[in-house]
Formats: structure tokens, C-alpha cells, sequence
């Protein structure tokens, strides 16, 4: 980041992004005003009343995998997953500073579970299937205290007791422990509970107010309470009715009833006597996340759902909705900036560019979209998929208009599937004049199709490219476009004679291609970390700029006026440039994860761009002045 330390700032409009999927993915802050939520590598602090107000924790260099907030909410603990063979961080942030503390590492692959004791002295930390040991720190130093094997089987949970921070509670596959600290030896020692012959695989542990009883929620969809103190033993459990898709979160109320989620997203209140059901209430996706408010409370999904529940009557409603997996790509239609749409895995969602609430959903099951384009006149929806279909919907409706089976092959063996790209149709471009498509294939081929009424059939298929298509332009008066490839080659094509009229080679994985506004010249980006400007009459190329230092380009999108241009890439940095001087003239810095793609707005006043964390981030251009820069 330090050689943008001097470059201007994009302002920072929206971030539309949750990462529901991982266990205890939003807790609350003791100050009832904020609530912390992970995002990829970082974790966002938002404002409870204001929802537009985002902050964000940076220190990882790969997904966040579980949170800790301490008791006072001084601390913020937060631990990652990483490559096999590395060690994965644990960090400890600053909540008023808003800052790093410590960074500690022992934990091999990723950390499964923290929490922070009720003094705030310790933190204890238990890592993931490959390293399974439970470790306690010390906040203050960031070092570790004592260490020991958590288990012969996995664990997932772990909780301090409340009046005693030499004691904590584990539980995992067929295990519930609880260790008591030696802090004079650097030791720790466990007692399994005695829970005779049953047999449960805890997923959360809660322990109550007095340190009497814990509430373990298991894989079997029940809870388990257990006697604490000197007896250690299996109380009760509750409730009859199991819920489905097992309990992947548990918090107790300020009264000490037990609330738990489902991997059904059901949500229920149960009873601290006799853990019968008190309230129920079914949301969107496995509960993975919850947090008490006042009375209230605030319930995460693993569909990046995130609820407002009201503690009384058991009302939701929904807060934040968002992608649950990396964001493949982001479209606007030609001339109207209110509107944009975004797709990721099985669906696509059209966004209010202004106020950032979706629209619109559209999903079909089981597949993959790649890709999408609005129509010239904005009537369709024309998207991309990895079983090789074309699928065109109506942007208000929602509904298909049309579908095209094979449209692409689908080759299991192909390049792109060892690579790790794309497969079906990777690349989707609507012409000008709103009767033609042209789509690029992981099977190398570019194919053009004529849209008459809800009938799409096929008019030209041209095969030059060895490797998957990622980007396809056209030019104004629709008689030629250009297609850039993973082959290392960017080929311009002839629309009414539809055969090759010229080609550009580079030693790269081209990822983008643009035209300028007088279509004078093309500009590319790709693998090599280069953006390159090309004459679009002769392909040869005119300049070379550096568009990173360490990483490759996934994305550039070119301002209408021409002035400036947008790329982003595995840097996680939004970058504009001046395009007559090349010279990066801004940056915007709120990405964790690689960025898969940007787009300027029509009206050049905003860019969006998306994230393999989920993340829509949209920035503010309108107080940059790009000629002055």
C-alpha cells in the first residue's frame, strides 16, 4: 500500500457485502451501537441506526473464519483460514483506536473458534481440523500463555466461564471438555463431562451468567445442558422437536433463555428451565450469526441475510441482504446510471445505484452465472452460464424471455477448467443496435446470434482462440469487435463478413479489452500486470503502463468522456488513471479479497466495483477532477 500513501482517496459511497457463511459471523458490541460483522479479510463496524455508516478492521491477508468481541468491548479478536502448510493469524484489534494490536501465530491452516475471558486478560483460540490445538494468549503482550491438544477429534467452539478466567469450556465432534488453567506452570488440564452414553457433535457453547450450567448446541439440531462446578455432568436437553440442519448458533438473553439458530434458519427462543420452545420464527438460510440489541436482536444467515428481530413478537425484518460468494460481474444499462446489476454463482440481483436496495432477484438452481449484459435499449437481461446456456430475462419482471441450450460447450477437460477459469459462456456482449449478441465460450469460440422477438438463433460462429474467452467489445456502428482471451490474444473481428480482421499477441491471460470513445484505440489488461493501449486500426501497440507491482489486472472499465479509466485487480486496489498520461491519478482502498470487476457509470459520476469476498462497493467520482490531477 505504500506506494499509494501520496495518491488521492475515492470516496467511499456503499458497501453492500457480508460474509454470513462462517460460525459466529455477527456479534454484537457491548455499546448496543454497533455491529461486527466479517467481509472477506476484514471485519465492518456498522451503525446500528445509521445503515449507509460503515467502518472496517483490516489485518488479514485471507478470509476471516470466526470473531471474538471482550466483554467491555475494548477488544476485538478475529481469526483467518489460509493456505494448506501456512500458519493462520490470529488479530486483535483496538475497537476506539481502530486499530491492529497484535498479530500472533501459531495455528496452522485456519482458527476454528475464540473468546475472550470476562477480565479481558486472556484470549483462547482453537484451531481448525489440521492443527486442533486450543491455545491461550495474553491480550496485553500478545503471547501465548500455554497450549495443548484440544481433543483426538475436531473441535469448533470454545467459552470462558463468567467469574473464573483460569476456566474454559471446548466442544467439538463427540467431545465437551472443561480446562482449567495452570498460569504458574504453563499448563492446561481437562475433565471430559460425563454425558454417558450419549453421543452429540457440539457446534456452539454458551455459559450462563453463574457459571452453573452451559447450553451446547449440536449437529443433531439439539441442546445440551450441563452441570458445571465440581459435578461436570449432562443435565437436560431440549428441545423435543430437534431442529433441522442441526444448531449453528447459540447466545443467551439478558434473562438467560437461550436463543439458537438452525442450519434450517430456524430461529427459536427456548426456556433456561426446561429448554422448551418459548417463540419461533424462519428466516433465509442457516442462522449463523447472533447478536442481542437491547431487547432486540440482530440475526446473520448463511445466505448473507442479515434480519432485524424484534424481541417481543418475534417480527423480522430484513436488514441487509448481499452475494454470499465471490461477485463474477457487474453491468450497467447503456445511459442510465440509477440502476445497476450484479451476478454471483446461482443468482442475479439489479441494484438502486443510490440507495444500494436491490430490486431484483433472479435465480436459477444448480448453475452458475459468469456473466450479464443489459440490452442497448434496456429490455433484457442477457446473461451468461456454466452449463453453456444463454438466458435473457426481463430486468423488471424478472422472468426468462429466452433460452439458448449450447450455446458453448461445456468441457470438463478444457483449459480453462486448469487455469481455474470460467467454463460454459464466459464472455456476453449486446450490439447497438439491440438485435444482435455476441458470446464467448471456455471452448474458445465466438458466436454471434440475432434476437428476433423472444427467438434467439444463431447467425455466425467463429473459432480462432485456443483458450476461454473473458471479454468481449463492440464497436459503435456494430461492424467489428474485439475479443480478448486466456490463449494470449486479443482478436478484432469483422461483424458483417464475420471473419478475423486482426490480432494482438502478448505473453499474458488477457482479462479485459475496451474501446476508446472515437474508437482510435483499444485498451487491454491482463495477467501480466500491464495496461496496454493498442492502435485499434493496425494492433500494434502504442504504450505500456504499469498497472500493479505485485498482481494480475482482472477488470478495467474506461470513463464515457475518456478522461479517465478504472482497473482493479488480485492487488485488491480500485485504481483510476488519466488516460491521456497514463498516470494513476486516484485509488480507493476498502477491498480484502481480489477484485473480479469494475464499471464506471454512464454518467462517469460513479464507479462499482465487486470482490471475491461478495463485496459491491460503489465510489463517489464526482469530487475528484480528473484534470487538474
Amino acid at each position: 500500500m505504500t506506494e499509494h500513501d501520496e495518491t488521492p482517496r475515492l470516496q467511499l459511497e456503499t458497501v453492500l457485502g457480508y460474509s454470513g457463511s462462517i460460525p459466529g459471523s455477527l456479534v454484537a458490541h457491548p455499546d448496543q451501537c454497533h455491529l461486527l460483522y466479517a467481509l472477506g479479510a476484514c471485519i465492518v463496524i456498522r451503525d446500528v441506526n445509521d445503515p449507509h455508516s460503515s467502518e472496517f478492521f483490516y489485518g488479514h491477508n485471507d478470509k476471516i473464519s470466526c470473531l471474538a468481541v471482550s466483554r467491555s468491548g475494548r477488544y476485538v479478536a478475529s481469526g483467518q483460514v489460509t493456505h494448506p502448510g501456512f500458519q493462520a493469524d490470529v488479530c486483535i484489534f483496538d475497537f476506539a483506536e481502530r486499530r491492529l494490536i497484535h498479530r500472533m501465530l501459531l495455528h496452522k491452516v485456519k482458527v476454528q473458534a475464540l473468546a475472550f475471558s470476562a477480565d479481558e486478560q486472556f484470549l483462547a483460540s482453537v484451531g481448525g481440523p489440521d492443527d486442533n490445538t486450543v491455545v491461550l494468549w495474553d491480550v496485553e503482550t500478545g503471547r501465548p500463555l500455554c497450549g495443548a491438544p484440544a481433543h483426538h477429534t475436531e473441535t469448533k467452539a470454545v467459552a470462558f466461564f463468567n467469574n473464573n478466567s483460569e476456566k474454559l469450556m471446548t466442544g467439538g465432534v463427540g467431545s465437551l471438555r472443561v480446562w482449567t488453567v495452570d498460569l504458574e506452570n504453563h499448563k492446561m488440564s481437562a475433565v471430559d463431562i460425563n454425558m454417558s452414553n450419549m453421543r452429540r457433535c457440539v457446534e456452539t457453547v454458551a455459559v450462563e451468567r453463574t457459571d452453573k450450567y452451559a447450553y451446547c448446541g449440536t449437529t443433531t439440531g439439539d441442546v445440551i445442558c450441563v452441570q458445571l462446578q465440581q459435578s461436570n455432568v449432562f443435565k437436560m436437553q431440549g428441545p423435543q422437536k430437534k431442529l433441522s440442519g442441526g444448531i449453528l448458533s447459540t447466545i443467551l438473553t439478558p434473562s438467560g433463555d437461550v436463543l439458537v439458530g438452525s442450519g434450517a434458519g430456524e430461529l427459536q427462543l427456548l426456556s433456561k428451565i426446561n429448554l422448551s420452545v418459548q417463540n419461533s420464527v424462519t428466516v433465509n438460510g442457516g442462522v449463523t450469526g447472533l447478536a442481542v440489541v437491547g431487547e432486540n436482536y440482530y440475526i446473520g444467515t448463511a445466505t448473507s441475510n442479515m434480519y432485524f428481530v424484534n424481541g417481543g413478537n418475534f417480527m423480522t425484518r430484513l436488514r441487509l441482504t448481499c452475494h454470499s460468494g465471490a461477485v463474477q460481474d457487474v453491468v450497467f444499462p447503456a445511459g442510465f446510471s440509477a440502476v445497476f446489476a450484479t451476478c454471483c454463482g446461482t443468482d442475479i440481483r439489479v441494484w438502486n445505484a443510490n440507495s444500494c436496495n436491490e430490486l431484483l432477484r433472479i435465480e436459477i438452481p444448480d448453475r452458475t452465472c459468469n456473466c450479464l449484459q443489459f440490452s442497448r435499449d434496456g429490455s433484457l437481461i442477457v446473461s451468461g452460464w456454466n452449463d453453456g446456456r444463454i438466458r435473457a430475462f426481463g430486468p423488471q419482471s424478472g422472468k426468462l424471455v429466452f433460452s439458448v441450450a449450447d450455446a458453448h460447450k461445456v468441457e470438463q477437460g478444457s483449459r480453462s477448467h486448469k487455469v481455474g477459469g470460467h467454463v460454459g459462456v464466459t464472455a456476453v456482449c449486446t450490439d447497438n443496435g439491440g438485435d444482435r449478441i455476441v458470446t464467448g465460450g471456455s471452448d474458445g469460440l465466438v458466436r454471434v446470434w440475432a434476437i428476433t422477438g423472444t427467438t434467439c438463433s444463431l447467425v455466425a460462429s467463429m473459432k480462432e482462440h485456443k483458450a476461454a474467452v473473458n471479454a468481449i467489445a463492440i464497436s459503435h456502428d456494430d461492424t467489428e469487435c474485439v475479443t480478448a482471451s486466456d490463449d494470449g490474444s486479443c482478436i478484432v473481428w469483422d461483424l458483417n463478413r464475420y471473419l478475423r480482421r486482426n490480432i494482438m499477441y502478448r505473453q499474458t491471460y488477457f482479462r479485459a479489452v475496451e474501446y476508446f470513445v472515437d474508437e482510435s484505440q483499444l485498451l487491454t489488461c491482463g495477467s501480466d500486470k500491464c495496461i496496454t493501449y493498442w492502435d485499434s486500426v493496425d494492433c500494434n501497440a502504442i504504450r505500456e503502463v504499469p498497472g500493479s507491482r505485485t498482481a494480475e489486472l482482472n477488470s478495467l472499465s474506461l470513463s464515457p468522456d475518456g478522461r479517465f479509466f478504472v482497473t482493479g485487480g488480485n492487488d485488491r486496489i480500485v485504481k483510476v488513471w488519466n488516460y491521456d498520461r497514463g498516470e494513476c491519478i486516484a485509488v480507493g482502498l476498502a477491498h480484502s479479497c481480489s477484485i473480479t470487476k469494475v464499471r464506471v457509470s454512464p454518467d462517469g459520476k460513479k464507479i462499482v466495483s465487486v470482490g471475491d469476498e461478495g463485496a459491491v462497493m460503489v465510489w463517489n467520482v464526482g469530487e475528484l477532477n480528473i484534470e487538474s490531477l
